[in-house]
């Protein structure tokens, strides 16, 4: 039995509760989670919480307003910074700081930001420069590979600390939507309290990607055991870095892809590895909670905005590649092609879509800046190759019913970066991937070059109040999905009233069926966060589909039983479904997690239903129980129950069938 949680029901309830996964310590070499905090926790218990910033709107736009002219007079409009390595730390560090202050705590939020770095050296060992990352910011080096952008200091982000009257409550569980990547961290804490002097905190959850980043000279910690002691956090995702050594620690789930560690922790419930020289083995499972790949099926890394060196803006766009290990850039330039600027449509918030789509049918690609769109009729990417690429966090509201994006069966278009909320109508779908089907097999989507979708979130209320039926669809073949949050909101500012949030008017109003359904064959996804839907949450249809870490929590707040039983008869909905006629499918790493705050008492029969036929093959499968609600099996009636008599310990299968 865990100690009871001592935060107030508003903040377990909504900010996603969790078991306290500091208890599951796996050593790794000679370093274990105990004893990277064991000196830690001890400076934790006296330091108090980061102090909040009082900086405004007001002074924060006299702040970059004070920048050279050259930091903000960028091709891409508001809330783009670029900085150069002649700037002062301090001058660098107050604008990164004071936009981070602003963005704390705006998790709803409109604000978007993008700060980029220019190539070269940032911060010296007697003045490091030292920054933090708050909701819907993107850092980014400018460089053709990582170490043409080097930080000599921190890029960071910690719990997050909510006040409730005079108590202050400091979570990682809530820190989504935010982006680092391409440039290199020599981790640098002088000036920090002792705690953070040999890390560089990552404290995150879902949304959040590392990419293209190495961290030098001290750990990659994933949890932040300085802000109030180690803290619960659902993360994550890292792709093509390297690291000299990764503190797990409290995620209680993690995809790390095509990258390099000197070493791992420990893990919680589920932590997967794929193409990671020096990844943990995981001849241990379940005691040790790795699934470790020694390649990665299908890969290709998400395009970036780079500078040459005339200063002119380019597009670098990655080639896909089989059967994939270790970083990109260790041998030189990432295979790929280079896009100049000039062969991107630069949409900026307020654009109306025929103006985009006129621009997308001229054979440009599609740059959207920070900000938030509101997207009447579909943009409709329809050209072979086409790159459409979101900044900071750009995100594609539907209006009227719309579907925001449609994407025809055509071979390496990529879209990446973007967030696509549902709208106060209802959506058919979000995101149609195939939406030509039948297609014309000549210009289709192929495994050499697939369809990508890189860093595509989607939201079903939250800031607002959202409706889609499903919020992505893949009909086409041969697509490649790397890294999504599909999230049907368990809390947000609708203003919802009630016990547990107003979960029962949640469940009425903000209504989403299915997170994601592929009919589509040969579907790759590496990093498939689905949450909170309230039939399936995945439906998958197609042959020969694959999956590396599938991560879902069952909704908080279906009303009763029969809000959360089949036509049928059968108890509750699996968080995963393979279609009954499927013959073929695989995946490695997979979570459904319980937590039916709203009324405990109901029960869902199993996690996962496949199909028993040899070719479809679930390795390394888990439930478990956050509090709240039953799981009776992990999958097709195989594995042990899960409630809350042992809540916070997973019920694994090794294999199955």
């Amino acid at each position: 039995m865990k100690s009871p949680d001592p935060r107030p029901a508003w903040l377990t309830d909504g900010a996603r509760r969790r078991t306290r996964a500091t208890a599951s310590v796996v050593a790794v070499g000679a370093l274990t989670l105990a004893a990277a905090v064991s000196t830690a926790t001890a400076a934790a218990a006296t330091s108090a919480a980061p102090a909040a910033s009082t900086a405004s709107v007001a002074s924060l736009s006299s702040v970059v307003a004070a920048l050279p002219a050259a930091a903000t007079q960028t091709p891409f409009g508001d809330n783009v910074i670029v900085f150069d390595p002649s700037m002062p730390v301090s001058d660098i560090e107050e604008v990164v700081n004071d936009i981070h202050a602003e963005q704390v705590d705006d998790e709803m939020g409109t604000n978007r930001w993008s700060l980029f770095f220019k190539p070269g050296t940032y911060g010296t060992a007697e003045d490091p420069l030292q920054i933090r990352v708050g909701y819907t910011t993107e850092v980014a080096g400018l460089g053709a590979d990582p170490g043409d952008v080097v930080i000599n200091g921190k890029v960071e982000s910690f719990n997050r600390c909510i006040r409730d009257g005079g108590t202050s409550y400091c979570v990682a569980l809530n820190n989504f939507w935010r982006t680092l990547s391409n440039l290199t961290i020599n981790v640098n804490g002088a000036g920090q309290d002792g705690c953070r002097q040999t890390a560089n905190f990552w404290a995150v959850s879902q949304a959040v990607s590392l990419r293209r980043v190495e961290v030098t000279g001290g750990n990659l910690s994933l949890m932040d055991y300085c802000t109030a002691g180690p803290q619960f956090a659902s993360g994550g995702f890292i792709a093509d870095s390297k690291a000299s050594f990764v503190l797990n620690g409290s995620q209680q789930q993690w995809l790390t892809r095509n990258s390099e560690v000197g070493g791992w922790s420990n893990g919680v419930w589920n932590q997967v590895f794929a193409g990671v020289e020096g990844a943990p083995s995981d001849a241990n499972f379940p005691a040790e909670p790795y699934t470790t790949l020694e390649t990665t099926p299908l890969s290709r890394e998400k395009p970036w905005l780079w500078m040459d060196a005339n200063g002119a803006w380019k597009v670098r766009v990655p080639a896909a590649a089989a059967q994939t290990r270790g970083t990109t850039w260790g041998d030189g330039l990432t295979a790929g092609r280079t896009l100049d600027l000039s062969e991107f449509h630069i949409a900026k918030p307020g654009d109306s879509v025929q103006s985009i789509n006129s621009q997308l049918a001229r054979g440009k690609n599609l740059l959207l800046t920070p900000g938030v769109y509101d997207i009447n009729r579909s943009i409709d990417i329809k050209r072979p190759g086409t790159v459409v690429l979101g900044m900071g966090h750009a995100t594609l509201t539907a209006v009227n019913g719309a579907t925001p994006i449609t994407v025809w069966d055509r071979a390496g278009i990529v879209v990446a970066g973007v967030t696509i909320d549902a709208g106060l109508k209802n959506s058919k779908v979000l995101m149609q991937v195939g939406a030509d089907r039948p297609r014309n097999p000549a210009q289709g989507s192929t495994l050499a070059n697939p369809v990508t979708l890189s860093d595509v979130y989607f939201r079903v209320g939250g800031p607002h109040i959202g409706k889609a039926d499903v919020s992505l669809q893949i009909d086409a073949d041969n697509v490649l999905v790397d890294h999504t949050w599909v999230w049907r909101a368990d809390h947000g500012v609708e203003g919802f009233t009630g016990p547990n949030e107003g979960d029962s008017q949640r469940w009425a109003t903000n209504t989403g069926r299915n997170g994601l359904i592929v009919n589509g064959d040969d579907v790759t996804a590496t990093g498939l966060f689905v949450e909170h839907y309230q039939e399936h949450n995945t439906i998958w249809n197609g042959e020969r589909g694959r999956v590396v870490l599938y991560q879902n929590e069952l909704p908080y707040d279906p009303p009763s039983q029969a809000d959360w039983t089949q036509a049928d008869g059968t108890l509750g909905y699996p968080g995963y479904k393979v279609g009954a006629t499927v013959k073929s499918h695989q995946l490695w790493g997979g979570g459904s997690y319980v937590f039916n705050r709203n009324d405990p008492s109901i029960v869902t029969e199993n996690g996962f239903e496949v199909p028993n036929t040899p070719g479809v093959k679930m390795t390394h499968l888990l439930t478990v129980n956050l509090d709240a609600g039953t799981i009776r099996h992990v999958v097709n009636g195989v594995g042990d129950q899960v409630d809350a008599t042992r809540s916070g310990q997973p019920a694994y299968v090794g294999s199955y069938p």
